[in-house]
């Protein structure tokens, strides 16, 4: 039994796989919350030089 155990601790298949999807998970979720902070003011942005082209 402590051999299967050690052969399980010391197996690193997969690992580099879970690791680059938490990695990927974490840069969603920041993607997500940078969208979410920064569409007001990108909105606002567009309406005001929308507004302006339509002025002149």
């Amino acid at each position: 039994m402590s051999k299967l155990i050690a052969r399980f601790a010391k197996n690193e298949s997969g690992a580099t796989a879970i690791e680059y999807g938490l990695i990927a998970g974490i840069m969603a979720v920041a993607l997500i919350a940078a969208f979410a902070v920064l569409s007001p003011k990108i909105l606002s942005a567009f309406t005001s030089i929308g507004d302006k082209m339509q002025v002149n």
